[in-house]
Parts: structure tokens; sequence; C-alpha cells
């Protein structure tokens, strides 16, 4: 089932983003909640038109996107865990909090909904999937050192 979301919806899409969806879970609940309307012909229709006169007005916003999307995996991002004595897994798993702690601490705030991390349990080196904006979307390198 396609639906055209109507707002941002975590680890699913952004507002005014066509995606298909089990039929369940957009009956009995996107649409109810007014999260999400069905795709129809006429529906997709009017959301690019509309799409198309708000993608002039986002460009400067895009513009400025793309210059921190530059500036984002040219930094040296290190994030700090515990790790036993000898060893290299961590106690516990890496968050995508941490990683925009990390962030935000360098300069550059992202909300941690548009950040998604594999599962991170040793130190190492790895990248982060950041998604700025739904035309800008990077892959960030960081790295997990001992405390």
């Amino acid at each position: 089932m396609d639906v055209i979301l109507l707002e941002n919806v975590e680890k699913l899409g952004f507002k005014n983003e066509v995606i298909k969806v089990k039929a369940g879970y957009g009956r009995n609940f996107l649409i109810p909640t007014g999260k999400a309307i069905l795709a129809t012909e006429s529906s997709v229709k009017v959301l690019n038109e509309n799409l198309r006169q708000q993608e002039q007005k986002d460009s400067k916003l895009i513009a400025q996107l793309n210059k921190t999307a530059e500036a984002l995996p040219t930094l040296d991002i290190q994030i700090k865990a515990k790790v036993a004595e000898g060893g290299t897994k961590i106690f516990g798993s890496i968050k995508s909090s941490q990683f925009t702690d990390v962030l935000s601490a360098l300069g550059h705030d992202i909300d941690k909904r548009f950040v998604k991390l594999s599962t991170i349990k040793e130190l190492g080196n790895y990248e982060a999937e950041v998604r700025l904006h739904r035309s800008v979307m990077i892959n960030v390198p960081f790295s997990v050192v001992a405390e």
C-alpha cells in the first residue's frame, strides 16, 4: 500500500514522501492518526505540484545543508565508550543520541531521529547515515575509542 506522509515519522520517512507500507499498518495506524493519506493518482499529482513549488522556496536551505554535508565527513568524530581492560568490546552499545551529542559539541546540531547507526558493540571505525533533508543524505565516518 502506498501512502503520502503528512508529517515526519521516525524510522519511516519525512513529510510529503510517498512510501510503501504494509496495508494493516497504513489502514489501522497511519491514516486514522492523521500521519498519512492514501496515495491515489490525484493526491500524488497534487503532492508533486506542491513539492515543485516548495523546492523553489527551499533552495537556500538545501544550499546551506549541502555545506553542512560537505563539512561533516571531514570532522574527526570520536565517541568514547567504556571498555573492559585489554578488550575491544564496549559496555552496552553506541546509540544515535551519543553520535548527535558529539556532533553538537563540534557545532553541528542534528536531530537524532535522522541518524541511522548499525549495531556497534566494539571499538573501531564506523559510518553513520545522516539524513539532513529529503534530498541531502550522507555517510559520516566516525570512530569508537576507549575512555
